[in-house]
Parts: structure tokens; C-alpha cells; sequence
């Protein structure tokens, strides 16, 4: 693999942004949408038996480290990925693998990184970032996230990298070993984007793809039977998964609509260039729902929250995703 003096950019999520940045380090120019769909990790979840501050978890995409692990297999890239149980060990791997130019993707807690401001912090220990240096002390690291390079004293990043909790990062590094000179676009595309859309629509769970969409929107049209500011919060949680933590689940829907579109450009495919404009306006109906449901977080005592309306959103969101994975399982997409 050739590499090239590092160059940070940024970009709208960490893990596709960290792994577009590698790419492009080691000579493979890969755009954010394009590492985000090829990695076939657009999903969606509802899992109200995993709790995250007392509220169930709703997720936009698979889960974390599956953007890496799927754009290693379907481009067929190596990657070396490595966890430890001493922290002591961790930093002396960091260090090493720095000695020796490496840039190195690192799995952190957002709430021990010092460099975030106080008011962004919170317990995700999912955030991806790249280390690309040591000097003074100090590591340089490129955090997709922000738009310029930052620095971190060592003891924070160490923290950072072995904090216990919901998703440890046990200091996980990780960096490419082998990376394909070309990518046969014309048969990984197709075949990666149709295996999304059946997993978006034809999963038998009934909590995940459409199907989950659709029980949640079911759930929310039960909430006025709950206690209002149980409702509220709830509410409220729907909209900091969807729109805070991460790049949120309108955002990944961008991404992938991004995606569809840089796709069709390189297969000159008609039907992706109409599928990405469904899911653009797919994403938009995620907004919509989220600014409905902050107007009723919002209202007054003495205002009734109109929980079928946003149920019915909602319904309306899942028949926008679904016709969009409906039309890529049933066009010829080259």
C-alpha cells in the first residue's frame, strides 16, 4: 500500500468518515457516501429491551464497527483490528504503530475526549477517530467530526480508549493491512445495495427494518396512555438518537441517498439516480417527524399532544423507505 502525507478532512459521521480518510491515505478515493453504502450498514432498529439512559434503543444504522467490518468484505480489504485488556499495552501498540508511520483508527468515549466541548459530551463510547501522530506528548488526531485536526493529551486519549460501560472500546485500534488497487463497481454495487434493501424490507424481526419503523410509529400512538412527561421524554429520546447522537437517522438516510446517486454516476443507472432522490425526500419526511415531535415536547400543560399524528408520520416515513427498497430490488439497476 502506498500512503501520502496524512490530510484530515471533514465529514458528517465518524466511522465512514474515518474509513474514507484511510482510504484515501492509502491511494483508494473512496467518498464518505460511498465507504457508508458499500459497507451495507443502513438499517434501522428498535429494540426496546436495550436500555440507554432508561430509554430503548433506536438505531439509523448496524451496528458500530460494521461499517469497517463491511466495507473490509465486500471490497475485500484486510484490516487489522486489535483490543486490549491493560491500557498500558494499548498506548505502547499506539506508539509503536505510530514509530512506524501508521495511521491508526481508534474506538473512543465522546464524554473523556477533552477536546469536545463541555456541552457536546455525553456517554458514547462508539466514536471513531484517527491518530496520526505524537509530538510533546501529545497525540495529533484527525476527529472526522470536527473541521480541523485537534491534539489530546495522552492520559485523556488512554481514558478515552478504556472507559468501562455499554459498548467499551476496549482501546481498539485498528488499520488496513491489504487495499485493492480497483474496485469492480459494476458487480459490487448491485449486489451490495440489494442485499440492504432485502434486509431493509424482508427481515423476519419484527423490531428492525421497515417492520421496525412501523413499531415504533405503533408504539408512539400508544404513548397517550403513558404519564405525559414519561411521553415526553420519550419523545425527546427518539429525536437525540435521531438527530444528535451520530449522524442521525435522517442523516444516514442523506448519506445513503448520496450514495445511490454517486452510484448511479459510476454505473450510469437511471434508477439509482430516481432511487436517490426517494430516499433524499425519505430523509426529508425523518425531519419532518423529528420537528413534529419537538413541538410536542414543547407544548403547554393545557395542550393535548397529538401522538396519532405523529404515529401516522411516521407510517408515512416506513412507506417512503419501503418504496424506495422496493424499486431497487424490482429495476435492473445497471
Amino acid at each position: 500500500m502506498k500512503s501520502k502525507a496524512f490530510e484530515h478532512a471533514h465529514f458528517a459521521h465518524c466511522e465512514s468518515g474515518v474509513m474514507s480518510l484511510m482510504m484515501r491515505h492509502y491511494g483508494l478515493p473512496l467518498s464518505e457516501a460511498m465507504v457508508f453504502g458499500l459497507s451495507g450498514a443502513l438499517m434501522f432498529a428498535y429494540l426496546p429491551f436495550v436500555k440507554l439512559g432508561g430509554m430503548p434503543l433506536v438505531a439509523y444504522r448496524s451496528l458500530p464497527k460494521s461499517i469497517i467490518k463491511g466495507l473490509q468484505k465486500n471490497l475485500g480489504i484486510r484490516m487489522k483490528m486489535q483490543t486490549f485488556s491493560q491500557p498500558q499495552k494499548g498506548s505502547e501498540a499506539l506508539d509503536e504503530l505510530l514509530a512506524h508511520g501508521e495511521i491508526v483508527g481508534a474506538q473512543t468515549s465522546v464524554f473523556w475526549l477533552p477536546y469536545f466541548p463541555e456541552e457536546m459530551r455525553f456517554h458514547f463510547n462508539a466514536h471513531n477517530l484517527i491518530i496520526y501522530g505524537k509530538e510533546n506528548g501529545d497525540y495529533l488526531i484527525s476527529d472526522p467530526v470536527f473541521e480541523a485536526p485537534v491534539r489530546c493529551e495522552a492520559s485523556a486519549l488512554q481514558k478515552a480508549r478504556f472507559v468501562k460501560g455499554v459498548m467499551a472500546p476496549k482501546g481498539l485500534l485498528y488499520y488496513p493491512e491489504k487495499i485493492p488497487a480497483t474496485v469492480d463497481y459494476a458487480t459490487i454495487i448491485p449486489k451490495v445495495i440489494r442485499k440492504s434493501a432485502k434486509r431493509m424490507l424482508k427481515t423476519p424481526v419484527p423490531i428492525a427494518g421497515i417492520s421496525g419503523i412501523r413499531a415504533l410509529a405503533r408504539k408512539i400512538g400508544k404513548l397517550a396512555k403513558e404519564d405525559r412527561r414519561y411521553a415526553k421524554l420519550f419523545l425527546g429520546h427518539i429525536v437525540r438518537m435521531q438527530e444528535e447522537i451520530g449522524t442521525g437517522g435522517a442523516g444516514f438516510r442523506f448519506i445513503y441517498a448520496s450514495f445511490l446517486q454517486e452510484a448511479g454516476s459510476l454505473l450510469d443507472s437511471k434508477v439509482l439516480d430516481e432511487a436517490s432522490e426517494m430516499m433524499t425526500s425519505a430523509g426529508d419526511q425523518w425531519r419532518e417527524f423529528a420537528l413534529m415531535s419537538v413541538k410536542a415536547i414543547r407544548s403547554k400543560k393545557s395542550q393535548e399532544i397529538d401522538f396519532f399524528s405523529l404515529r401516522m408520520k411516521l407510517e408515512s416515513v416506513a412507506d417512503a423507505e419501503a418504496a424506495v427498497y422496493r424499486k431497487l430490488l424490482a429495476d435492473k439497476l445497471v
